[in-house]
């Protein structure tokens, strides 16, 4: 490759507080990366962002490291393979890989994914046929368990995760009701994704009309929000309710608790009373069932059961404003940043 081509590549310029800024971002030239033996060199093609970004830019304990100061932010790619010094990849090849925010990347054959360009867009692979789906699927079935004629809820119903956890259910034989933060992403997900039913939780009338969504209670919620939208779950969930904790994206930019009474006796109480199973998961807990999760919403993709919508902007520039974007629920469907054709 021509030395005089240069990676752009975006950094985490200073930790936030609160709600990241354009100032805790920065986008940077630097040389395109060589491989070394055994690894691959990709050019980015579509770049995924995702609601646990915003938890690596803390310094703070978690599932894994954070991503460190002048350091490239943490993200899964679609790239073509430019040069692979492993025999598993061919150039021209196109793979999956957690590249990061930036144009050209190196990484070891056993950390890329090799994408069927045949089987659906490539896009998918950062989403329903990617990590979100895969989150979606192993999540809901291991933890939540639909069972026929069971209600299942699911916060950010619209979006890249949420989305397929209630076409599950409902493949499953269970009725899925979403939560979502506008009429038309609630207009979207009974319409085109076939949910039973979809609320507003920023309508004024949120508790009502949830309430009249779910007549004979919640047994399975699905959470991907917390803050209001749990607490106005709690008191609707059934003995033995099962909640998969996926994401909390109502919390991640808070600086401190919110104002406001207790609820952690009543939470406890219900906990107890109810029989409710907690579980917080991260998809690579079930890192076993990734192949089964991707054949079995490839198949229901072309069997007509499983659809999808992607938000797709240009330019890698434009990732650090949608992704503040995404934070606060103004994308709609799977985020992806396109970084090149």
């Amino acid at each position: 490759m021509s030395n005089k081509i240069k990676n752009r590549k975006i950094v985490l310029a200073k930790r936030p507080v609160g709600k990241p800024k354009t100032e805790n971002f920065r986008l940077e030239e630097d040389s395109v990366p060589v491989p070394k033996e055994g690894e691959v060199l990709c050019k980015t093609i579509y770049l995924s962002l995702d609601p646990y970004m915003r938890g690596r830019m803390n310094d703070s304990k978690s599932y894994t490291a954070p991503v460190k100061i002048n350091e490239v932010m943490t993200g899964g790619t679609v790239g073509q393979v430019l040069e692979s010094r492993n025999p598993i990849f061919q150039e021209g090849d196109i793979v999956y890989g957690y590249g990061g925010w930036q144009e050209f990347w190196s990484l070891k054959a056993n950390d890329l994914r090799k994408i069927d360009s045949e089987l659906a867009p490539i896009t998918t692979a950062t989403g329903v046929l990617g990590m979100p789906g895969v989150t979606a699927y192993t999540g809901l079935l291991n933890i939540g368990k639909p069972q026929t004629g069971e209600t299942i809820v699911v916060s950010a119903a619209s979006g890249a995760v949420g989305s397929v956890v209630g076409q599950i259910a409902r493949i499953k034989g269970a009725r899925a009701v979403g939560i979502a933060g506008s009429p038309e992403k609630c207009k979207f997900v009974k319409e085109e994704l076939g949910f039973d039913g979809c609320v507003n939780h920023k309508g004024p009338d949120f508790p009502e009309a949830l309430k009249n969504a779910c007549p004979k209670g919640i047994d399975v919620y699905f959470e991907n929000v917390s803050g209001k939208v749990f607490e106005t779950v709690l008191p609707m969930l059934n003995d033995f309710a099962r909640i998969p904790v996926c994401g909390l994206i109502a919390l991640y930019n808070a600086t401190e608790l919110p104002p406001g009474p207790n609820l952690t006796p009543l939470l406890m109480r219900d906990i107890l009373v109810k029989r409710l199973t907690f579980r917080g998961f991260i998809v690579w807990d079930f890192a076993a069932q990734e192949k089964e999760a991707l054949t079995e919403l490839a198949k229901w993709i072309s069997e007509g059961k499983l659809h999808y919508h992607e938000d797709i902007i240009a330019g890698l520039e434009n990732a650090p404003e949608a992704f503040m974007g995404l934070l606060e629920g103004k994308n709609f469907g799977k985020l992806v940043i396109q970084v090149s054709s």
